[in-house]
């Protein structure tokens, strides 16, 4: 997506400026930035509107990436992002950002909206990961099945690889149910 379509507030128009041209039908909300109201909203949009959260040397991850990769119609309000790279980063302090330290494998990469984001079998792993600690991950788990549910499968195989990992019989349990339901 070209940069001149994502409009951010307060970059070259104002929030009221883009309110009210998002009354008249000009351009639609996605995540904190606006968009022309003809433009599809694709995963490289998505991840364009967000890119203001996510620092250099880290990756959008979690319910973000989740979100980014087509789950839910609402970005999550506060957004997930990991290093993904070796050395340390100093995250930069936010109330609407979760920084996660562990570093994401090259592999598990991928560039959309000219960020780094979790690629969506990586995503769907670490929520399921998290469902023992966090409720609220099972809604973005069920809304990526249902957005791409071939990742369900390889996460599967992907979890039955893991010992010793909290979660893991929880996540097989949440994934095997999953997989009964047809898409």
């Amino acid at each position: 997506m070209h940069p001149a379509l994502l409009y951010v507030p307060g970059h070259r128009l104002s929030l009221p400026e883009l309110s009210a041209a998002r009354l008249d039908g000009d351009v639609v909300e996605i995540g904190d930035a606006y968009i022309p109201a003809d433009l599809l909203e694709s995963p490289d949009v998505r991840a364009s509107s967000v890119a203001g959260f996510v620092q250099e040397g880290t990756a959008a991850s979690g319910p973000t990436a989740a979100w980014i990769h087509g789950a839910g119609d609402a970005p999550p309000s506060v957004h997930h992002v990991q290093r993904a790279r070796v050395r340390r980063v100093r995250p930069r302090p936010s109330l609407r950002v979760v920084f996660h330290d562990t570093a994401l494998d090259a592999e598990d990469l991928m560039q959309l909206g000219g960020i780094a984001v979790a690629a969506p079998s990586r995503t769907m792993l670490d929520l399921v990961l998290a469902l023992h600690r966090d409720a609220d991950a099972l809604s973005w788990v069920e809304s990526l099945a249902e957005a791409i549910p071939t990742v369900l499968a390889e996460t599967r195989n992907t979890l039955e690889s893991l010992e010793r990992v909290p979660g893991t019989r929880i996540g097989r349990e949440v994934l095997d149910r999953l997989l009964l339901r047809t898409w």
